[in-house]
């Protein structure tokens, strides 16, 4: 039986307080902005490395973006994952869920081997939650979402979750390969080896793969392969509570503030 291979979908997303979009293009501006490892992509760091100090085997992140993603690639090195890939094509660009699921999948495709595909919930600069389940049905993978909690069953070859649901949770057992995505706080995600650090930063092992290393169809990525359009960008008008002081002194202030709160009692 071989070793157990985990693969971590990592995504690398601008801090939220910081993010730009261009009104021309209505892509995302990623040149000025701080970033960020998605936060839900940290959780999954953590179940992967911890269910490789469980069972053993490797974890090999894949991401997809530009070159400055690379350091983020060499923090989970530092963490404890073993290899890490980032996709890299200005022909990625512009990619909605369909496109990104499609490059993500083709790539995991070509590293092979796989057992269980980790992804976030979702990210913070799309917030749609799809990607993990196109990925999934790229690959023809069993599926799982918005897991709290993995258990590997390397006997039967299955894999069991936990899912919060409301009023309780729920327990499901599926084949693998499977692909999972998993909630934000699920877990205390590690800090890095201090140890490994040194070696992540000056060897760890980062293959960068172009559109053409992966064997995509150049129709199905980046915008030609994104059916989803931003057709306009607006300012969402602030509203503000309603509010009102009140003056005199804290005995005459206690006085009125019961007075209004009389009314909803």
């Amino acid at each position: 039986m071989r070793p157990l291979h985990i693969i971590a979908c990592v995504k690398v997303v601008p801090k939220p307080e910081e993010v730009k979009v261009n009104p021309e293009t209505m892509t995302i501006e990623r040149g000025e902005v701080r970033s960020e490892i998605n936060p839900p992509d940290m959780n999954v760091l953590e179940m992967a490395l911890a269910l490789k100090d469980q069972h053993g085997g490797k974890v090999t992140i894949v991401a997809m973006g530009p070159p400055l993603f690379d350091p983020y690639l060499h923090l989970a090195l530092a963490m404890g994952a073993d290899e890490a890939y980032l996709l890299s094509d200005r022909a990625f660009a512009g990619a909605d869920t369909l496109a990104t699921s499609y490059a993500l999948a083709q790539g995991i495709r070509k590293i092979g081997d796989y057992d269980l595909i980790l992804c976030g919930e979702e990210s913070s600069d799309g917030a749609t939650a799809q990607v993990p389940p196109g990925i999934a049905e790229w690959l023809n993978t069993s599926q799982i979402t918005y897991a709290e909690d993995l258990e590997l069953l390397p006997d039967s070859g299955m894999v069991k979750a936990k899912r919060e649901l409301a009023g309780g949770y729920e327990v499901i057992q599926v084949p693998l390969p499977c692909t999972a995505s998993v909630k934000i706080g699920a877990n205390e995600p590690r800090f890095m080896d201090m140890e490994r650090k040194a070696w992540a930063e000056a060897e760890g092992p980062v293959t960068v793969w172009s559109a053409e290393d992966i064997d995509v169809d150049p129709e199905m990525i980046g915008l030609p392969g994104s059916p989803t359009i931003v057709d306009g960008l607006a300012q969402a008008e602030a509203s503000e509570r309603k509010h009102e002081f009140l003056a005199g002194t804290p005995e005459e202030q206690a006085k009125a503030l019961v007075e209004r709160l009389r009314a909803y009692l």
